[in-house]
């Protein structure tokens, strides 16, 4: 990997994500329940709090669990719930060092197909069917990982220029789109919420004599 992201539309933040996978791997796992920009910012922010180039899977896995939620919990903090949120990363490298020996690439290094692949991400903690679809998706549109299927495995995700999800931000104008998407979606997902169900008519009352 060594590519040019504009995922957090921070030049420094985003030649990480571009270049180290764990970097990629950790901004899509904080991207919940913030905006875009600031989830994929979070790599770089924890890599220059831990006085280093890149993030490294064992050294994460390893330190203090206090100590490593102190350091995301710093102002600015990395999330809107740091304390969580530096539990699941932790979580995340712990799971890299014991399958992969830290090594977050090679979760797709060999993969056989794009089914493997997503099998591979949706085991990872911390993401589920969905946020492994678009992982999949933002390998396979921005960072030349094609296994044979990715498309179909990555779902509406994988369809070119669908601008649905960080998979398809590439500048200003498509972050743009994609929030357009996004919010279109959540307004939908409120309405079917309000639409009440038609209430069963009453039982006539029983006449009386």
């Amino acid at each position: 990997m060594d590519v040019t992201l504009h995922l957090s539309q921070d030049p420094e933040a985003d030649e990480l994500l571009g270049r180290s996978p764990l970097a990629a791997l950790v901004g899509m796992l904080l991207d919940q329940q913030v905006p875009m920009e600031w989830a994929f910012k979070g790599p770089r922010t924890i890599a220059d709090r831990l006085g280093a180039d890149d993030l490294d899977a064992h050294d994460i896995a390893a330190r203090d669990p206090d100590s490593f939620a102190a350091l995301l919990s710093e102002k600015p903090a990395v999330h809107r719930y740091p304390g969580s949120m530096a539990k699941r990363v932790q979580q995340l490298c712990q799971y890299l060092v014991e399958h992969y020996d830290g090594d977050a690439g090679a979760v797709w290094a060999d993969v056989a197909d794009g089914r493997e692949l997503l099998k591979r991400l949706e085991e990872l903690p911390g993401f589920g069917k969905q946020k492994a679809q678009i992982f999949l998706a933002l390998l396979g549109k921005q960072l030349g990982v094609r296994p044979t299927g990715w498309r179909e495995a990555a779902g509406p995700y994988g369809e070119p220029k669908s601008f649905r999800s960080v998979a398809d931000i590439a500048g200003p104008e498509s972050l743009t789109k994609v929030r357009a998407h996004k919010q279109e979606m959540k307004a939908a997902a409120k309405a079917a919420k309000t639409v009440k169900a038609p209430k069963a008519p009453k039982a006539p009352k029983a006449a009386t004599s």
